[in-house]
């Protein structure tokens, strides 16, 4: 089994402080993907190039204590890609990926942290932006390897995928557009789509307990008021070997929580 974990942090350094290490060290993870590092490289040298035995990859973001992306693996990549390209949002630490290359296969995991839009109309057309040059993105990677994407997207997918759906359906990671551009993602029957929702695959009717992420305003994790925004995309082939996805919600060490899959498949 290949066990593959995703987290936005909300800063490595304050994770740290709330335990997080020791539950990697204790769940035992191939790889991590994390996101929302908010550390730079001297940050990250002599403390958090490596967590539990595994190696840390890292793409930062230019701009201090913001947004950053990691993946810590236990396996040795054939090759690591910072950056997908972007001119505007590669300077915002938002893509790793992994190859883990053989000569009988391609196989590259993937950490995103996709834009939030929740901060005002600038940020919400940025992330816009972000949507529309990344889905070429993706399916030029399906066309050329199996992957594993896993972030904190900042989108609700389904009305199941929060709490709040009718008082939300205005606000950011539950805007139609981008709930649309989810659809076209997953979608099947054309080829500009075909991603798996790994998550959903395995729990298709889940509401409450699929929640990954959590205001800190009004008790919203007390009452569980929450939102489904940590994924983990696959190509089919690789989705079909998803035995099992868990939340880890009994200690909080961000404001998201982590998401565990098991596959059936080595590196």
């Amino acid at each position: 089994m290949f066990k593959l974990t995703s987290l936005n942090l909300n800063g490595i350094r304050s994770a740290a402080t709330k335990g997080v290490e020791a539950w990697i060290a204790a769940t035992a993870p191939d790889c991590i993907c994390v996101q929302e590092i908010k550390a730079q490289q001297a940050d990250i040298a002599g403390r958090f190039e490596r967590v539990a035995d595994l190696y840390g990859h890292f793409h930062f973001a230019e701009k201090k204590g913001y947004s950053g992306v990691g993946i810590y693996t236990r396996h040795e990549p054939s090759e690591v890609i910072v950056g997908y390209g972007s001119p505007e949002f590669d300077a915002e630490g938002r893509f790793l990926e992994l190859r883990f290359d053989t000569p009988a296969r391609k196989l590259s995991i993937v950490s995103c942290y996709f834009p939030s839009g929740s901060s005002g109309e600038e940020r919400q057309q940025a992330k816009f932006r972000f949507l529309e040059e990344f889905h070429p993105i993706l399916m030029k990677l399906k066309a050329e390897r199996q992957f594993i994407l896993c972030g904190d997207i900042n989108i609700a997918h389904q009305e199941a995928d929060l709490k709040n759906w009718k008082g939300n359906r205005k606000n950011s990671g539950f805007l139609p557009e981008e709930r649309a551009w989810m659809s076209k993602l997953l979608h099947l029957t054309e080829d500009s789509g075909g991603l798996v929702d790994v998550y959903r695959r395995l729990h298709p009717d889940t509401t409450d307990d699929c929640y990954t992420w959590w205001s800190n305003r009004g008790q919203a994790y007390a009452k569980n008021v929450g939102w489904r925004l940590d994924y983990h995309l696959a190509t089919p082939a690789l989705a079909e070997t998803a035995r099992t996805a868990a939340i880890y919600k009994d200690v909080k060490f961000s404001d998201h929580a982590p998401i565990t899959v098991d596959y059936d498949f080595a590196l």
